[in-house]
């Protein structure tokens, strides 16, 4: 049986080291699952050694310590002084030896330059140099500080003191800028998901003490004061408030509950205080569900992350092949040229050829769409989703509860032969009051909601067809048209040709006329359907059970460019399955919020759920899931999708690009180590700083 389990990766500031982990790991005997969560420093694992992990961890990286997630987060100040101390004390040297170089050079055996040069080298360089004798032992020839520590003893070992000690001092100063850097992303994304409350007022023997959420059980009472957040979800037993549900839903608007209404977890209250019985434990409650899936979504890693993370393996090997060749080939076959010269060539490839721009920015901006995506109401199951949200060429729309509000009202109220619409409406009222299905219940809701079972001496519901009753001495007959036809009852022809639920009415055998009951469409629908073709979808279809009119009444209203009615569970799954093979290059989407649309959520491209209303079988099985019911929230989540790949593309881009930029300007002799170092460390900062830009989708 699979049981995943969750560590933090505490210190873990190299996406580089989180890719080198997660291999290593995966490769150790007894271990069924492993993934590291660099933007998160999580390790998800299944096994029956974890101490055999947590030792080969400790081999591949020391720093890195393997916590519960549970253990709490420790001030991490000390930890940077000491790294600046060094830094600052190595820039003092570093300086001092470049402003004496001359009077260091002239003495004895250069003693003065070794002595001030090498001790700034092991001040600024020992973690590197430890870490590539580490890494040298486990056969590891192609990691950041192998490659540094080859290259500036290179660059000793041909007398350029002053540029091995400055390379290694800028790169420990670009390595703290990246992991101050990389902190604050992460610190920016996890500050969208601080939604977890840390207390829950219980009221207990007509006290209130404050507790601990996840102490409460199921059928306790709490209390939420104005300005607290709503801890877990419930019913609302007293009172009537304001509440914030950005949180949850990224609508801006505060929601007006009363009693008897639904307070999720998560929600803020603004006004009055809501007396609330618990109906979920906090762990299943929509705050916990939602922090859950944020954290973990990027343990699916998207095609271009894993890419990456695979060609990172066979980039640094390459380069450093290109780097053997510079440095050995050219003084033997071009005349005049020195090895020393091409060496200090092949020096300058090796220090830009570290891959941490990709291997860090990338899971950051990954991350930091699935945080943006979740500040939006829109929850997103894993980073490879957010890739076939930018693909989406085809959206299918289920009807009920999805484009419509699932809700049915009287839309249309048509007397005949001299009645009044209030009359047509109360004596139907009055005639469905005993019944309890649905179209009896909207009527009587028209009415006002009053059920008046006094008036009421006979009452008979036939299947399928309607009631027959007697209404205060009044014979009343309120059914469909084949319930007219069975009671002979004359009637205009016209009056069957209505699109929507028809409820004929008859009194004394008289027709008296008709009410029209539909299922209203949602306020944003049409705009939804406007806002994918903005988007660049192609199709926007509608599958539905609902009958033909129906539905073609609704596909013209939308515009939708098809849709296909009177359908089965299996009969969705078909088509949407004959659409996939229709669309060969785009991808397919899915929308839909009943059990019965878990099949074809499942089956599509990417399935997305309607949370607030949708069905559990429809939330569990999607792989987006919308906390809100409108359908407006799917072009925005195509939206997040395509500017997440959009930014990690532009930093692939433009890491390939500084790169190769180096690479070529070291084997023509134009850039210095100085040069690559700067641009090498350069670039991962400014991709870090790229993948932040999603959040603001």
């Amino acid at each position: 049986m699979t049981l995943i389990k969750n560590y933090r990766l505490k210190n873990l500031d190299c996406g580089n080291c989180a890719a080198k982990i997660e291999r290593k790991v995966q490769e150790l005997p007894n271990v069924r699952y492993a993934s590291v969560n660099f933007a998160t420093e999580t390790l998800h694992l299944d096994t029956d050694n974890f101490l055999a992990v947590k030792d080969l961890i400790k081999k591949i990286e020391p720093e890195v310590e393997v916590l519960s997630v549970d253990t709490p987060e420790k001030e991490e100040s000390e930890t940077w002084n000491v790294d600046l101390v060094k830094i600052l004390v190595a820039v003092l040297l570093f300086i001092g030896g470049i402003i004496f170089e001359r009077q260091l050079v002239d003495t004895p055996s250069q003693v003065g330059e070794i002595l001030v040069f090498g001790t700034a080298y092991l001040i600024s360089g020992w973690q590197v140099l430890a870490g590539a004798a580490r890494n040298s032992k486990q056969k590891n020839w192609f990691d950041e500080n192998f490659l540094m520590s080859i290259a500036t003893l290179g660059a000793i070992a041909i007398g350029e003191f002053p540029e091995a000690v400055g390379v290694m001092l800028f790169y420990q100063i670009g390595e703290y800028v990246q992991r101050k850097s990389v902190e604050r992303s992460r610190n920016s994304i996890q500050s969208l998901l601080n939604l977890r409350p840390d207390v829950a007022n219980l009221k207990r023997n007509g006290e209130i003490v404050q507790v601990l959420p996840d102490e409460i059980s199921v059928g306790d009472i709490i209390v939420v004061h104005p300005g607290e957040r709503v801890p877990l979800d419930g019913k609302i037993l007293e009172g009537e408030s304001h509440v914030d549900t950005s949180a949850l839903t990224g609508e801006s608007i505060p929601r007006l509950l009363s009693i008897e209404d639904n307070a999720l977890s998560g929600m803020i209250n603004k006004t009055n205080m809501l007396t609330i019985q618990v109906q979920k434990i906090f762990s299943e409650s929509s705050v916990s569900k939602m922090l859950d899936l944020v954290q973990n979504a990027t343990n699916r890693k998207a095609k271009t992350e894993k890419f990456i993370t695979k060609f990172a393996k066979v980039y640094s090997p390459i380069v450093v092949g290109i780097a053997l060749i510079v440095a050995f080939i050219p003084p033997l076959v071009i005349p005049g040229a020195t090895l020393s010269d091409w060496v200090y060539r092949a020096l300058v490839i090796l220090v830009i050829s570290c891959p941490c721009a990709l291997v860090i920015s990338i899971p950051l901006g990954y991350f930091g769409g699935v945080g943006a995506a979740s500040q939006k109401g829109i929850l997103v199951k894993g980073a490879n989703f957010l890739d076939v949200l930018a693909d989406v060429e085809t959206v299918i729309f289920d009807k009920t509860g999805t484009l419509t509000t699932g809700k049915f009202t009287v839309t249309k109220i048509m007397p005949a032969n001299g009645w009044k619409e209030k009359d047509l409406l109360r004596l139907a009222s009055q005639a469905e009051a005993r019944s309890s299905h649905p179209i009896a219940q909207t009527i009587v809701q028209a009415y006002g909601g009053h059920k008046t079972l006094d008036e009421l001496s006979s009452f008979e519901e036939i299947s399928g067809a309607g009631i027959i009753a007697q209404v205060n001495g009044t014979h009343v007959i309120a059914g469909n048209d084949s319930l007219l036809h069975r009671e002979n009852i004359a009637h205009d022809e016209k009056s069957c040709n209505q699109v929507g639920t028809v409820v004929h009415l008859a009194f004394d055998k008289i027709y008296g006329g008709y009410l029209v009951i539909e299922d209203a469409l949602k306020t944003d629908a049409k705009d939804a359907i406007s806002a994918l073709h903005n988007q660049g979808v192609s199709r926007v279809e509608m599958l539905t059970g609902d009958q033909k009119d129906i539905a073609q009444k609704i596909s013209e209203e939308l515009s939708l460019d098809n849709y296909r009615s009177e359908l089965l569970p299996h009969d969705k799954l078909s088509w949407v399955e004959k659409i996939m093979t229709e669309n060969h290059n785009g991808k397919v989407a899915f929308v839909g919020d009943g059990i019965n649309d878990a099949p074809a959520l499942a089956r599509s491209d990417v399935g997305i759920a309607m949370g607030a209303m949708g069905s559990d079988a429809a939330i569990e099985t999607a792989d987006v899931v919308l906390m809100t019911d409108a359908p407006s929230k799917v072009a925005e989540a195509i939206n997040i999708g395509k500017r997440t790949r959009k930014i990690v593309m532009q930093n692939i881009i433009f890491a390939f690009i500084v790169k190769a930029l180096f690479i070529l300007l070291g084997i023509f002799g134009v850039a210095s180590m100085w040069e690559a170092v700067f641009g090498d460390v350069g670039v991962t900062i400014l991709a870090v700083l790229n993948s932040t830009r999603v959040l603001k989708a």
